[in-house]
């Protein structure tokens, strides 16, 4: 199980529009952002490294100020280094870095070999663009969270044919063979001495990729090279322009923070046909169970502070697909009731998936299966996916037969057949393992944990 957490790109709380206005606001950004990647493009006498509206500059276009050098490598040690730590040891790269990078009328240009240029900061979900220009026999790539690649390389030469050279740059090549995403959709590299153009978003787990304004990767999960079926990839980690093999040159490279509220508007678009909303915003209509211990404030249901219990949707369901937004006040509990019945804690009774400020210090000594998205008492989570407490999360927590998936903000935290969990092992199975239907709801742990945008779909 993975025990790590690096923290995500210092944000905002921010207020999420209304539901209904979720795929128009989605939209609307992914427009802007074409637009801004054609204006750069059109103009080829544009100002170099001068960031369009919205994004900043990765590479200044004077010096390295902003990078050090870092190969393949884990980046999970940097998250643990002491701030004097991390200086020195970025400093120490740097020796390398300036052997073999160096910036030449606003061009950053390497010599093809050394450490790759590697950014200070940490990104969470972002949007990047750059440009760039290599010669033959040439391999390269953009590391997203320090996680290898997007890929860059040489598409006529017939040694690589074997591995995928032949089809383009722009796929994650390191994802697993066959998977969506690793190869290209088209070839659109251009020939050698011109300027290529990349456009990538990544939200979660999920990176588009365009390449010379074509889409090449379509909102493909990537894979954690560093853990390859074992965790999803980190939510946080620097970006890296990794070269070997021969000289490339970079420029007008710029980046955005996506915020939360672009975020969730764009997790909420995905895949939305079919669910049908379980709130209207106003009141608890709909809703059964411990009613009186919730309340409807600023447009989101809220346990009240000192009450718990749980609250059940109307209908039941056995097959589904349970979406909403929560917001976690310091220490924060809750969980998500899944096939429950009237009567019961639905933790035993049923499962409930947990909702929980796991990083805060009263729950220091958490047990594996406690940590927030775990099935209580069955299955633990991957760890580190929550925003920081006060901003609001996206969730959805899917159920096909005995199969579970949870996913927290555009990552995949627990994706587990149930009739494969060695029961033996388990110190106290939940009944849920013997239902196949039921209701749905929050479980209520006396704290003021909040849910909006909630809605279902059936499967």
């Amino acid at each position: 199980m993975l025990d790590f957490t690096v923290s995500l790109p210092q944000r905002r709380p921010m207020t999420m529009p209304a539901r209904s206005s979720l795929s128009r606001l989605s939209l609307l950004v992914s427009m802007a952002s074409a637009c801004c990647l054609g204006s750069v493009l059109a103009d080829h006498h544009a100002e170099l490294n001068v960031p369009p509206k919205g994004f900043m500059n990765l590479f200044n276009g004077k010096d390295l100020s902003g990078w050090f050098g870092r190969s393949t490598d884990d980046p999970r040690p940097l998250s643990i280094m002491t701030p004097s730590e991390l200086e020195a040891h970025q400093k120490k790269t740097m020796e390398d870095v300036n052997q073999h990078w160096s910036v030449k009328d606003g061009i950053l240009v390497n010599d093809g070999h050394g450490l790759f240029l590697t950014s200070k900061r940490n990104f969470g979900d972002f949007e990047l663009m750059l440009e760039y220009k290599t010669v033959a026999l040439a391999d390269s790539g953009i590391y997203l969270r320090g996680v290898p690649q997007v890929q860059i390389w040489d598409p006529t030469e017939e040694k690589k044919f074997n591995i995928g050279a032949d089809k383009g740059s722009g796929g994650l090549w390191n994802n697993s063979k066959g998977s969506p995403g690793k190869d290209p959709l088209k070839r659109m590299d251009k020939p050698f001495g011109e300027w290529n153009a990349f456009r990538v978003k990544m939200i979660g787990e999920r990176v588009t990729v365009h390449f010379n304004g074509e889409l090449v990767v379509d909102d493909a999960v990537m894979d954690n090279f560093f853990l390859k079926g074992k965790s999803p990839i980190f939510p946080s980690g620097p970006i890296q322009l990794q070269t070997h093999g021969g000289e490339i040159s970079w420029r007008n490279v710029f980046i955005r923070d996506i915020s939360v509220a672009e975020a969730n508007a764009a997790l909420q678009a995905r895949d939305a046909d079919g669910f049908v909303s379980l709130f209207d915003g106003k009141s608890l209509d709909g809703w059964q169970g411990a009613v009186a211990n919730y309340e409807v404030v600023d447009g989101a249901i809220r346990c009240k502070a000192g009450h718990g219990g749980t609250l059940l949707t109307k209908d039941e369901y056995e097959d589904f697909a349970f979406r909403f937004e929560y917001q976690l006040p310091p220490g924060g509990n809750n969980g998500v009731a899944v096939r429950a019945p009237l009567e019961g804690d639905p933790a035993w009774k049923a499962f409930e998936i947990q909702i929980l400020d796991d990083g805060h210090p009263k729950y220091a000594n958490l047990q594996p299966y406690q940590y927030h998205g775990s099935v209580y008492g069955l299955v633990p989570a991957h760890q580190g996916y929550n925003r920081y407490v006060g901003e609001w999360n996206f969730q959805e927590v899917e159920m096909r037969g005995s199969h579970i998936k949870v996913t927290v903000n555009g990552t995949t935290i627990v994706d587990q057949d149930l009739s494969k969990v060695d029961l033996n092992k388990v110190k106290r199975v939940p009944e849920g393992v013997k239902r196949s239907k039921g209701y749905v709801g929050f479980a209520g742990h006396s704290d003021p944990v909040s849910f909006r945008n909630v809605s279902i779909k059936k499967l």
